[in-house]
């Protein structure tokens, strides 16, 4: 029974980390670029896109097909760097320990 009531304590103590782990995520930021700067996306380390920075010489309508693939790979870009932060912070917070994937929801 000890065991039991230990291992309910360190989910418990885990729950707890998560949580503040998510109210970090929110705040770190990660930038994506692409064409070579002239696409810039900013999304929180959860994914949560924060802003977009377009340089003037992609606003021509002959530009338009141009611009919408470098805002993918901006968006690809930071997307990928949010994925590592977190991954860095999971690594941290359990010791390198695996999870199932889902567990942050």
């Amino acid at each position: 029974m000890r065991d039991f009531m230990g291992m309910m304590k360190q989910a418990a103590q885990l729950q707890s980390k998560m949580q503040e782990m998510q109210a970090e995520l929110d705040m770190i930021e990660v930038e994506g670029v692409a064409g070579a700067g002239l696409v810039l996306v900013k999304l929180s380390a959860k994914g949560d896109l924060k802003h977009v920075r377009i340089d003037n010489s992609l606003m021509k309508e002959s530009e338009k097909e141009v611009l919408e693939d470098l805002l993918i790979a901006a968006h690809a870009d930071a997307r990928r760097k949010a994925e590592t932060v977190l991954a860095e912070k999971m690594k941290a917070m359990t010791g390198g320990l695996p999870l199932p994937p889902g567990l942050l929801g």
